[in-house]
């Protein structure tokens, strides 16, 4: 049998060294930060034994957007969030079943920083009718990500403070101590719904900060000195 059309190509993001990592999902975690749960209205944890469960949404493989390109403003919204984000390449198929929290770093084989772009008018709305708020998330080119940095040349990740300047001015800026659930523990979590495989990309939830961009910003994302992404919002 043949295809009646040409498949897409897969999405590829660069990876330091001159390779590539083709992208076969992309998963997000919300409110992984207590200040930004705070900010947005939610109760965050006191402790880890009260965290409950991590909220988790996908975006399309296609919304990923590299090498520092313009980002042109989505339709449908007048209120286009950004949020800077860690973001872990996964790179070898997780064994069947649970994924135990100690086997999880295994898989990964690269990190970088992310905008997890979002058009909150859609999203506020749809929450308010208790209805799904994937037009809010999972639009196209909502998920810019900068060049990959391999997992062996990133020394301690806990230690990284992830930050956003839009227009020379700091917006949000946060250390990754501050996760409420590290990458193990939502790789673990993870686990119990999906089976990961090589091509996951996740990306890990942001600080506080959050706010509206619109035509003419310039963003820098930085992860540390290990990572920055760079672009620009166009009408």
């Amino acid at each position: 049998m043949t295809d009646l059309f040409p498949a897409a190509p897969v999405p590829r993001v660069p990876v330091q060294g001159g390779r590539t990592f083709p992208v076969r999902r992309i998963y997000c975690v919300g409110r992984n930060f207590a200040d930004h749960a705070r900010e947005m209205g939610a109760t965050a944890p006191a402790s880890k034994a009260e965290r409950g469960n991590p909220v988790f949404f996908l975006k399309p493989a296609d919304a990923i957007v590299t090498g520092d390109a313009d980002l042109p403003y989505p339709p449908g919204t007048r209120d286009l969030h950004h949020e800077v984000e860690l973001v872990v390449a996964i790179g070898h198929d997780a064994p069947a079943g649970v994924l135990p929290r100690d086997a999880a770093l295994a898989l990964i084989v690269a990190y970088g920083v992310g905008l997890d772009l979002t058009r909150r008018d859609l999203q506020a709305a749809a929450k308010a009718r208790g209805l799904p708020w994937d037009t809010g998330k999972a639009f196209d080119r909502s998920a810019p990500v900068s060049t990959l940095v391999p997992a062996a040349q990133v020394q301690g990740l806990d230690d990284l403070m992830l930050a956003l300047q839009v227009n020379g001015e700091v917006r949000q800026q946060g250390s990754l101590r501050d996760l409420i659930w590290d990458v193990a523990d939502i790789l673990h979590e993870l686990s119990l719904l999906f089976e990961l495989r090589a091509g996951d990309l996740v990306f890990m939830g942001t600080p506080a900060g959050v706010g509206p961009l619109v035509a003419g910003d310039e963003f820098v994302a930085s992860l540390g000195d290990i990572a920055v992404l760079r672009g620009r919002i166009t009408p």
